[in-house]
């Protein structure tokens, strides 16, 4: 059920907005290429990707895209992208599918991702 629920997301993100289509399904494939067991559901209005615990999120607005990490601000920024002034969120803004790679979102999914556990 959560899997149809994914899709109905991306294919309406498809529809309406195409180039935030783009830069999710991108990065929805980097995070599930990070580990064995991940998971995905809709929460929050994007896609929540968990291991044993959430790690990070991928979250469609009106003029961006941002990868979102529950617990980022533990994780080492060492390219300076993340964002957020919270206690425990971080997150990076992702304009175009160039951004993903420019901004190391893979390095830092690993990263979140290996924080979660298996």
């Amino acid at each position: 059920m959560t899997g149809n629920r994914v899709q109905a997301l991306l294919e309406e993100m498809r529809d309406h907005q195409p180039d935030h289509f783009a830069i999710v399904l991108r990065v929805r494939e980097i995070v599930l290429q990070a580990g064995p067991s991940i998971s995905e559901e809709i929460k929050y209005g994007g896609i929540l990707f968990s291991a044993r615990t959430p790690f990070c999120g991928v979250f469609s607005y009106a003029g961006h895209v941002t990868l979102e990490f529950s617990q980022g601000a533990a994780l080492p920024d060492t390219h300076g992208v993340l964002l957020g002034q919270g206690k425990l969120r971080r997150h990076i803004k992702l304009l175009s599918v160039s951004d993903i790679k420019d901004r190391h979102v893979a390095a830092y999914v690993k990263l979140a991702r290996n924080a979660a556990g298996d």
